[in-house]
């Protein structure tokens, strides 16, 4: 016991405050989740993340663009002056339901099991959890780091009554227990926190009633069987009310409204294709409806997960941000799975609030439409056009002639388009086969909306601009001279449109630096062949796979995956140590590992080229790099992993559940199941690849 706390005892008093404020700010938890927790309701504004190391990660309310919560974990204590982290030994995650993200985890450990059951309350914002403790002689303890209004500092906690109550500005959260929380106590992370008190000895000495502003951690001590709520609310007394609703209704009926909500989605979809095993397939349908935002319509974020450096950024990073280009891959699933009206509130999203009054996007944005990062790509100016087109919006007109005349009046250090300040991967200009597809395919589409329209002059400019741009994207983008085949191939991209030149330039994420362009490689240039711009027959199209193949693939005991660019470095370390920011030029500290959505678009090709069975393989290699859960990664190890040994061709710590792979997962499934490309614009293959 503290020199405090003693004296507090002693004198008998009730209120102790926490030593050692603010305490030490940790990172959020690894991004490879094994979980996604949300009830399918607009009433209920928290979304929890399961961690295959055990326990749940980022809690986010009030929206899915920021966490409140860092973490709540487990701790198992013998009677005997030991204690462990569950997680620390053996943890398994399965969903308990196949139609409903529904989660269980359980940790073994010596002498003990615990099972974690974890929902939503669909008609309150609280995280509710079963609990069961087996091992005689054990006692468990919730460990709680919150990370109110989306900022891991600030929050200050209390005892009040039977709940410990957490605060910041105008979020607070509540955990509540049944039977009630046997002990408690708020204090500040590394120095008067849970962990710091019960892993060294097994006992709870700390019971500090109250902590000011800080990196506040609390900890409860709970009776082996227990039902916890986390209920959040913008005043603590909203918060506690959420947590203790939700307890009074129990969680076995709390549970099965849940798990109801998610089924009546899933039947208002189209039934599961043959092609693809339909549990995995009903997860990605609900990791993508999971991912929208239930105060802004519409607005579907990347992924609830902040890999890497990103988890340290405060407020959280970029994958809590809606991309327009992820919102267009996200919605064209969405299509593909029978949710129309998911798709429409996409594109009012992006017409409606993203859109910024010259007619571009942001390169990304809150789920409120604020521009976050100051980029600028020219495919996430398209795509939404492309969006519009398949949909039939002719009601857009508006948006899309900005958005079309935007592209064609672009201008910028002595380029215009369709060369980009930022290609897909975003750290690259210049004039990139992928941008330029999505460009020609947008105006396209335009031309086609201004048509229904009645606007015939705009229509001919747009038509007249993609004809122009289209007939000389190999001359932009093809090498003859490049040291990889003395046939023609597609780059990445060329900086200066000279692709036969010997133009240098620097990858960036610690790659290498004067790099001859005609070396970088990407599979990009198969959006030509996806969205209509040139035919899967393209002998320059057919001789660039080859040597994609021999520069970028990976062969895995789970299947053969891609890199998803020459020298790539976003990824993990060598080492297998996290991507970090602002790494020498050169450096080659890290590396870029596998993309399982390069296999979706791999597979759409094949079916562009008459090989459905190539493409039904690709489905079934996505299928194998999925995680626990069946949460899918953004990379999957390649051929060379890190120490500690991990299998090439499973998740690695990128963002996971990432939602452009479930939905090119989706997509590809309904293409395997229709024998074509149906998201593929058929207006631009009318008219350039018959």
């Amino acid at each position: 016991m503290t020199v405090p706390a003693v004296l507090a005892a002693v004198l008998g008093i009730t209120t102790v405050v926490a030593p050692g404020a603010p305490g030490s700010d940790e990172q959020y938890l690894p991004a490879d989740k094994a979980g996604l927790v949300t009830s399918h309701t607009t009433t209920s504004h928290v979304w929890a993340t399961v961690q295959k190391e055990g326990g749940l990660g980022e809690i986010f309310y009030p929206t899915i663009g920021g966490p409140s919560a860092r973490a709540l974990r487990f701790v198992i204590a013998d009677g005997h002056g030991h204690a462990v982290l569950a997680g620390s030994g053996r943890v398994r995650t399965e969903q308990t339901d196949a139609r409903s993200l529904s989660f269980r985890q359980t940790f073994t450990g010596r002498g003990w099991r615990l099972t974690a059951s974890y929902v939503t309350d669909p008609h309150h914002d609280t995280v509710l959890m079963k609990l069961r403790l087996d091992g005689r002689g054990h006692s468990l303890y919730a460990i709680y780091d919150p990370a109110l209004g989306n900022s891991r500092g600030g929050d200050s906690g209390a005892t009040t009554g039977r709940s410990l109550v957490a605060t910041d500005g105008d979020v607070s959260s509540a955990l509540v227990a049944a039977p009630p929380i046997r002990a408690a106590s708020s204090g500040f992370a590394g120095v008067s926190d849970g962990l710091t008190d019960l892993l060294p000895d097994g006992r709870m000495d700390w019971h500090y009633s109250s902590a000011p502003a800080g990196n506040l951690v609390q900890t409860a001590a709970l009776a082996p069987r227990t039902t916890l709520a986390l209920g959040f609310g913008t005043t603590a007394s909203g918060a506690i009310s959420a947590a203790a609703t939700s307890l009074r209704r129990g969680f076995g009926p709390v549970s099965r409204l849940y798990a109801y909500g998610w089924k009546q989605y899933l039947a208002g979809l189209a039934r599961p294709p043959s092609s693809v095993p339909p549990r995995l397939y009903d997860v990605s349908a609900m990791v993508l409806a999971a991912s929208e935002d239930k105060t802004h319509p519409g607005a579907y974020v990347a992924a609830p997960a902040s890999p890497w450096a990103f988890g340290r950024d405060d407020p959280s990073g970029p994958y809590h941000l809606v991309w327009s280009r992820d919102l267009y891959q996200i919605a064209t699933a969405l299509i593909a799975a029978g949710d129309r009206a998911g798709a429409n509130r996409a594109l009012d999203f992006l017409f409606g609030v993203q859109q910024k009054p010259d007619g571009s996007f942001p390169q990304n944005s809150q789920v409120d439409g604020a521009p976050v990062w100051g980029g600028l790509q020219l495919d996430e100016v398209a795509l939404p056009i492309v969006l519009a087109y398949q949909l039939g919006r002719a009601d857009t007109w508006p948006h899309v002639k900005r958005a079309a005349d935007f592209l064609i009046g672009f201008t910028q250090d002595g380029f215009a388009a369709p060369w980009t300040p930022q290609d897909r991967w975003e750290n690259q200009s210049g004039y990139s086969p992928a941008t330029i597809a999505a460009q020609i395919a947008g105006l396209v589409c335009a031309a086609a909306l201004a048509q229904a329209a009645g606007a015939d002059a705009d229509a001919a400019r747009y038509l007249t601009v993609a004809d122009r741009w289209r007939s000389k994207v190999k001359s932009w983008t093809v090498t003859t001279t490049g040291p990889y085949s003395p046939k023609p191939y597609f780059l990445r991209l060329t900086k200066d449109g000279k692709p036969d030149a010997g133009t240098t330039y620097t990858i960036g994420d610690s790659g290498p630096a004067n790099v001859d362009q005609r070396t970088v490689v990407d599979p990009g240039f198969l959006e030509l062949v996806r969205l209509g711009v040139l035919p899967a027959t393209d002998p320059d199209v057919r001789n660039t796979l080859a040597v994609v193949d021999e520069q970028l693939g990976v062969a895995t005991p789970n299947g053969f995956f891609w890199h998803r660019a020459s020298f790539d470095g976003y990824g993990e370390k060598a080492d297998g140590s996290a991507w970090d920011y602002g790494l020498p030029d050169g450096s080659l500290i890290t590396r870029g590992r596998a993309w399982p959505l390069l296999n979706g678009e791999r597979g759409e090709y094949q079916l562009a080229a008459g090989s459905t069975g190539a493409a039904r393989a690709q489905l079934a290699t996505m299928a194998r790099a999925a995680g626990p859960g069946g949460m899918m990664p953004e990379q999957v190890w390649d051929q060379a992993p890190p120490a500690p040994a991990v299998t090439p061709g499973t998740p690695t710590y990128s963002a996971t559940p990432l939602a452009w792979t479930h939905a090119q997962f989706i997509r590809l499934a309904w293409d395997v199941q229709a024998g074509r490309i149906l998201e593929q614009p058929a207006v631009v293959a009318a008219r350039y690849a018959g």
